[in-house]
């Protein structure tokens, strides 16, 4: 199992301007300077290349590949690199400010950034993959470092393509380089609890807001939209934990179970069936569109973006909505949600414990010794708490909702920083 980034951004809804109406509001009730508001605007460093590879048949074709590094004001920057064919570089700046406000969030000292190439590797062979993503790192050498950008997967990349990345900057240096990459192969100095990391994040996110709202997780429901690499673990911890799983959901289709989903089942019959539920027995068929509408205590939006809008925001009757993908509420919805009053933990702040675990990654490169998965585990299950609290706290000083809240938290520790640093 690879990891990924959560969630691709199709720009349903511009993802640039929902990511801005969001840090406009947030940035308004902190009252920055116009001068302020212009420097955690605008990316640090926006980079566009043209990448020629030889394809199999001896053609060569060129591919446009980008990286933003939207702010090095806490630390590097961190962000993954993503292959598809919808990328774009609007896309890619919006990624890569919510790297920076998810950084931000859990008091993580990196600053954001966010790559990619437009490809379609699902229609390229291994080696044609292998020459794209090394001509992509030879064209970032003077972006990418272990104190300067920091790379990880994310959608149609994995473990296998970070360590072509650490290889050909490695050789660039001549010398071995295990810190210019997150998401390796553990072999290569890849980290344990890295795959399931964000699906960690998730669960303790919830469990922290079931707290709040005095929800006994024994008494509870969940609706996890995605059975993916996000999806399938918060399913997997939240069942642990206790809470009745009633649905899942992947691109087959919804399974619903009201006496709850045996999710160790659930996973081995996904395992065996070429990594997808369609025709899993053990439930009734629902669309994915009706599971955002059942009755649920906890509803994990962990497939896409923008499938909760202004047009079934008002159907949605779950008490608390956990963003395990990026963007899956759009903008226009949120004066819906909030209204019902649905309490929302945002996704820069539920989805960040991968973030958290690449850090740990980077950390361990860096001193070179490995932790084991219970140090790791612990140590990212505090973090993600922390934050929460946090985030919790300057909801209630603000009197606002939490994605507001957690806005609030990362601009104002960006804000703060540079104040400290000093600019000229």
């Amino acid at each position: 199992m690879t990891y990924i980034e959560p969630a691709p951004i199709k720009d349903k809804e511009n993802p640039l301007e929902s990511m801005m109406s969001r840090f406009d509001k947030a940035a308004e009730l902190l009252g920055i300077s116009d001068e302020m508001y212009h420097i955690l605007k605008v990316p640090r460093k926006q980079v566009v290349v043209g990448l020629p590879v030889t394809m199999d048949n001896g053609q060569i074709k060129v591919f446009e590949g980008y990286r933003v590094i939207h702010s090095t004001i806490l630390g590097p920057a961190k962000g993954g690199i993503r292959f598809d064919m919808a990328v774009n570089i609007d896309e890619v700046r919006a990624l890569a400010a919510w790297m920076t406000w998810k950084c931000a969030v859990v008091d993580i000292p990196y600053g954001g950034a966010k790559g990619g190439v437009a490809c379609n590797p699902r229609q390229m062979s291994a080696g044609e993959i292998e020459r794209l993503m090394r001509a992509y790192t030879t064209a970032m050498l003077d972006v990418f470092g272990p104190d300067k950008d920091i790379p990880a997967p994310d959608m149609g990349t994995g473990p296998r393509e970070m360590a072509w990345l650490m290889d050909e900057y490695s050789k660039a240096m001549g010398m071995t380089v295990h810190g210019v990459v997150t998401g390796k192969p553990l072999v290569l100095g890849g980290s344990l609890g890295r795959t399931e990391a964000t699906g960690r994040g998730v669960t303790v996110s919830a469990l922290s807001a079931m707290e709040k709202m005095r929800i006994n997780p024994y008494r509870a429901s969940a609706a996890i939209q995605g059975f993916g690499n996000v999806g399938m673990y918060a399913a997997e911890l939240l069942h642990e934990r206790g809470v009745t799983v009633q649905a899942i959901s992947d691109i087959s289709g919804g399974y619903y179970n009201a006496r709850g989903i045996d999710i160790e089942d659930a996973m081995k019959y996904r395992a065996d069936n070429g990594g997808i539920l369609d025709g899993y027995q053990h439930a009734d068929k629902i669309t994915n569109e009706e599971l955002l509408s059942l009755p649920v205590d906890v509803l994990v939006p962990a497939a896409k973006e923008d499938v909760i809008t202004h047009d079934n925001a008002a159907d949605i009757q779950a008490k608390m909505i956990v963003e395990g993908a990026n963007g899956p509420t759009s903008a226009s919805a949120d004066d819906i949600i909030n209204e019902k009053g649905i309490m929302v933990v945002p996704d820069i702040l539920a989805n960040a414990g991968g973030v958290t675990v690449s850090y740990f990654e980077w950390v361990q490169n860096r001193i070179g010794y490995k932790w084991n998965l219970e140090r790791i585990n612990r140590r990212s299950d505090r973090i993600m708490k922390d934050a929460f609290e946090n985030v919790y706290a300057t909801s209630q000083k603000y009197k606002v909702n939490m994605r507001l809240a957690a806005y609030i938290v990362a601009i104002d520790k960006v804000a703060s920083t540079y104040k400290f640093r000093g600019g000229y």
